[in-house]
């Protein structure tokens, strides 16, 4: 399909330009090399037409300026030289420079989101305008693909609202909105979604009179006045808080800080090329690749229905059902009254449900502004929550999940008493973690409307939703469910029922693996520290203190009764749920916690329990136990896609990085072991045959051995 125009010109008012972005062929606008070529010649125009007062930029699109550069083109570029990754910015820079220099006052006209490239497009601008609505977002993601702002966004963003106010910007990632924007002087005035164009119109008007603009071109082209002593302070502060929160794993925002602060001192023209010459670093570099491979991964996610029938409509969701009102429940019903959808709630007695709603109502309440309850979000949400102890409300509902205990015999006696009060299209789920949807639905007399909705905990953290498709659930069941779970702002991946599904199936290895270290002498620190050191958010043991022993047993019970083979029933696990040694909720598991912060402290007790289970005392080196942990992992996933439990590896990597912390910087488990080769690992696995089956090459390894193949193709 040819390029078509992105551009459109107008003239609101004799002297005043009007640049409208509308790509016709893209629900978002994004600044790919056709659109940055046809702006230039656009720029082209209105430089040769003379006598204008201004140019206003505005999108053509509700709740989209522009999305940024075409991270694809960025993608296919990610074998050039340094020196071309120089080219690339300067050219990208100078264009929307000329923003900057033109014979007429430029304002941006922000109705929606405005990141990445299409920030620095308004950038260059001489004045911002943004809308008042919570979708006109402005902000630079590009430190979470491994980059930073190429087209001067590290240089001009300091000089127009302060180092400090940049620093956190740029390095962070996240957005703000108009009114924030204002307060720090990012954007000149906030105003109403459809009165925007008009704002900038005045805002030219008052800068022809005034002639300020011309002014501050002239002090943003030159050093940031600061003081040394301000300078070492803001880099001190700084690069402690980017430590903390990177763990050193994401260079980007470090980068990012240094080079904005040894810009200061620069005029604009030599901070622009210092940018350019620092991305040609962090442009193409195992991370960089890494992360924007998780960008693709969560894109494909948000568009992706879950059928391969596109032709399946996927039903209105306007009323839900939530049977069980614990955490689980709870957090279910809690995310979907925040999307404003209504929530009939029940559990088995009276005292749960209303704890229940008191943590459903808490939790849609709660102000990150003020970080406590709002008044007005409770009185706003709590007409959406209907909590009963009568079957018959839960009639009205299009979908019901159940989220009760993982008994299959306690949820068919609950379905068996609910199905015939549901409407005749309605959607049944459960929400187990472990059970197989095909058993749990013998009993039903509609199996193809049941399929499994498996969040994780906690519900309002954890993005990823498993919509487990059993054998009979139909592609208007999966299509619907997959568009629900969207709707609540989770990232729902479909899987084919089996034990443990997905993410449980392949976390239990490097659950498995971690306790069989320890009886072979691995310390915890030594096996948690491997575990951190590779990227994961906490250590396998750990873990294992907040899922709960007791949890954790019995899913490694279910794993080992479905591949006896490879799953290993270890005594340790087993000797700590009859110590009562449970984990957090106990008190006490693999670490103490005296405290109720979550801090787990050694516990010389614990001795006691492992010494008589030790099978050896070998010393391992932090690569020996990544090994032990992660290869497992990749042996299972070829078992997984074997199987057809996914339909595409990229729902693998995806599943891990959103249900259980998978690095992203690491690209995902499958990315991460293209990294390595099929040969290489088959290699690694040589000296752990000896463990069994969990370590041996699967036929699907070593095929791609032989071939040269990879996951990522």
């Amino acid at each position: 399909m040819a390029d078509a125009q992105m551009i459109t010109v107008s003239f609101p008012e004799d002297d005043i330009a009007l640049f409208t972005l509308d790509d016709p062929q893209k629900g978002a606008n994004i600044l790919s090399r056709h659109v940055l070529d046809e702006l230039e010649a656009r720029l082209d125009e209105i430089d040769q037409r003379g006598g204008l007062a201004g140019l206003v930029i505005a999108s053509g699109k509700p709740s989209n300026f522009i999305a940024g550069a075409d991270i694809r083109e960025f993608a296919a570029a990610k074998d050039i030289q340094p020196e071309d990754t120089v080219a690339m910015c300067t050219r990208g820079r100078k264009l929307f420079q000329r923003l900057s220099t033109c014979r007429c006052v430029t304002v941006a006209a922000i109705d929606g989101v405005c990141v990445g490239g299409g920030a620095e497009l308004a950038l260059w601008c001489d004045r911002r305008v943004m809308s008042d609505r919570r979708e006109a977002q402005y902000g630079f993601p590009e430190v979470k693909i491994g980059i930073f702002p190429g087209w001067g966004g590290t240089a001009r963003t300091p000089r127009i609202v302060g180092l400090g106010n940049a620093v956190e910007m740029v390095t962070s990632g996240e957005s703000i909105d108009g009114r924030a924007a204002a307060l720090m002087g990012l954007a000149s005035d906030v105003a109403p979604s459809d009165q925007v164009v008009e704002a900038s119109i005045r805002l030219i008007r008052d800068e022809q009179q005034s002639g300020q603009y011309v002014e501050d071109r002239k002090r943003w082209a030159g050093p940031i006045e600061i003081s040394e002593t301000e300078l070492g302070f803001l880099g001190a502060t700084a690069s402690a808080y980017i430590q903390q929160q990177t763990k050193g794993h994401y260079p980007a925002p470090l980068a990012a800080l240094e080079l904005m602060l040894g810009a200061a001192s620069m005029d604009i023209e030599a901070a622009c090329q210092a940018e350019a010459e620092g991305m040609s670093e962090l442009f193409g570099t195992p991370i960089n690749r890494a992360l924007i491979n998780v960008f693709f991964l969560t894109d494909r996610n948000k568009k992706d229905p879950g059928v391969a029938d596109n032709s399946v409509a996927p039903r209105a969701i306007e009323s839900v059902g939530v049977v069980g009102a614990g955490i689980m429940g709870a957090g279910i019903a809690a995310a979907t009254v925040k999307r404003k959808i209504p929530v009939t709630i029940t559990d088995a007695a009276q005292e749960p449900l209303a704890r229940g709603v008191k943590n459903v109502l808490e939790e849609v309440s709660y102000n990150k502004a003020t970080k406590a309850a709002d008044v007005e979000r409770t009185l706003q949400f709590a007409p959406l929550v209907n909590a009963t102890m009568a079957d018959a409300e839960f009639g009205g509902c299009d979908l019901v999940i159940e989220a009760i205990v993982e008994n299959p015999r306690i949820k068919g006696e609950l379905y068996d008493r609910l199905e015939s009060k549901l409407k005749p299209d309605a959607i049944l789920a459960s929400n187990t973690s472990a059970i197989s949807i095909g058993q749990l639905a013998k009993g039903l007399k509609h199996p193809e409307r049941f399929c499994g909705i498996h969040f994780f905990n906690p519900v309002r953290k954890m993005p990823l939703v498993e919509i487990i498709r059993g054998p009979q659930s139909s592609d208007e069941t999966i299509a619907t469910a997959v568009a629900y779970a969207k709707r609540i702002g989770k990232s729902p991946i479909v899987v084919n029922d089996g034990p443990g599904f997905l993410v449980n199936r392949l976390l239990l290895p490097y659950m498995n693996e971690a306790l069989e270290l320890m009886l072979e002498g691995a310390t915890i620190k030594q096996i948690d520290g491997a575990a951190k050191e590779f990227g994961m958010p906490m250590g396998p043991i750990t873990l294992y203190d907040v899922v709960g022993l007791d949890t954790a047993f019995y899913a490694g019970g279910v794993m080992h009764e479905a591949f006896p083979d490879r799953v290993v029933q270890s005594p340790l696990l087993e000797a700590m749920v009859k110590a009562g040694r449970l984990g957090q909720k106990t008190g006490v598991g693999f670490m103490a916690y005296p405290d109720k912060k979550g801090r787990g402290q050694p516990d010389p007790a614990l001795d006691d329990i492992i010494a008589p289970l030790m099978r050896a005392k070998e010393s391992f080196t932090t690569e020996q136990i990544t090994h032990r942990l992660f290869l497992p992992m990749v042996l299972e996933a070829t078992r997984v896609l074997d199987a057809g439990i996914v339909r595409d590896v990229r729902d693998v990597d995806l599943g891990l990085i959103f249900g259980i912390g998978f690095p992203p910087f690491k690209g995902g488990l499958l990315w991460w072991a293209d990294t390595l080769g099929a040969r290489k690992i088959i290699e690694l696995l040589e000296p752990l045959s000896g463990l069994g089956e969990r370590m041996r090459p699967t036929p699907m390894l070593e095929e791609m051995a032989a071939s040269g193949r990879k996951f990522y193709e």
